[in-house]
């Protein structure tokens, strides 16, 4: 019934799913500067910069002063800065003070934004994907 020659499971890698990768910021992690990344990051930590990814997903607890750019964002904590995404995702727990500049969006009921929201220009789509897709 059970063989010991039984296969086990491929782990998922960056070559087996199609080069993407992706960074962690842990709760303990605090950044003083910009950070930039050609992956998608997953931010719990507090970071006193802008922030400019691929993708970034943002942890109830993190903290971000800075301007974020990003192709998208999933946004669950603090944002003090302008946010320019192509697709924002702004959950009940975030709380955003700045400016919102999206191409699609959606938020949750109890999320609280102290600024202003506009649909990103055509002349500014080249300007937030930082990284060229393949």
């Amino acid at each position: 019934m059970f063989s010991k020659n039984q296969a086990t499971p491929r782990q998922a890698s960056a070559s087996t799913m199609g080069g993407s990768t992706f960074s962690v910021f842990g709760p303990d992690t605090r950044i003083k500067g910009d950070v930039t990344a050609s992956a998608d990051l997953h931010i719990d930590g507090k970071i006193e910069g802008d922030v400019t990814c691929t993708s970034l997903v943002q942890g109830e607890s993190s903290e971000i002063t800075g301007a974020v750019k990003a192709e998208s964002a999933r946004l669950s904590g603090t944002v003090r800065g302008t946010i320019n995404v192509r697709e924002l995702v702004v959950l009940r727990t975030a709380r955003i003070h700045g400016d919102v500049h999206y191409d699609s969006l959606t938020i949750e009921q109890g999320a609280q934004v102290d600024g202003r929201f506009a649909p990103r220009a055509a002349g500014d789509e080249a300007s937030v994907i930082p990284f060229a897709a393949n």
